[in-house]
């Protein structure tokens, strides 16, 4: 029954995304291959984000006094943001516990007060050009490495060879606007 969940999941998954709609099936097909992760290991991950993400908005005060985006990549979570107090988030943190499926929390939010709309709009480019240059680079893989940006800290998050991730790092690193990369990088198998 759980491999006909994540199979149903992992159709949706791909429908859903932007462009894979109107691909060919082995277009499609070649999207997971760049992957180094398990079919189930992705549904884990898109759960693993829903999850966290309700999590924190079901307590208001620490919701309505923070600005927290949430990633997660091979079972680990990252968190970026900002919060009022050092106390939220610690609390966000243990917030996140219950969740099973989680191996590492990787907590980078800083406390003060939440950045500007601007500056999201401006992280959100900054994203958007650094994924559009890991796609456009065949070195690394289009599902190889995850990428958010907080307030012109870019978060690359994935599992790379060595290699990979010197080329991963030196692309985001170019892109304008970029004030700090931090690599959060699972070695590929076969490297230490």
């Amino acid at each position: 029954m759980r491999k006909q969940i994540q199979l149903a999941l992992i159709s949706t998954v791909i429908l859903t995304q932007p462009g894979c709609f109107n691909e060919s099936p082995a277009i499609a097909g070649s999207w997971f291959n760049h992957d180094r992760r398990t079919s189930g290991t992705i549904v884990d991950d898109q759960a693993i984000t829903i999850k966290a993400n309700l999590a924190i908005a079901k307590n208001k005060t620490v919701w309505k006094e923070s600005h927290i985006s949430t990633l997660s990549y091979n079972n680990s979570l990252l968190l970026v943001g900002q919060t009022k107090s050092s106390g939220h988030k610690r609390q966000i943190e243990k917030m996140l516990e219950p969740i099973g499926e989680i191996g590492n929390i990787y907590n980078q939010i800083n406390v003060g007060e939440p950045i500007s709309l601007k500056t999201r709009a401006n992280d959100t480019w900054i994203t958007t050009q650094v994924k559009a240059k890991l796609i456009g680079n065949r070195d690394v893989g289009i599902n190889r490495v995850k990428v958010i940006t907080e307030d012109s800290t870019v978060y690359l998050m994935g599992k790379l060879t060595k290699d990979e991730e010197k080329i991963a790092l030196d692309i985001a690193r170019r892109v304008q606007g970029v004030a700090k990369v931090v690599a959060i990088i699972e070695k590929a198998d076969g490297e230490a």
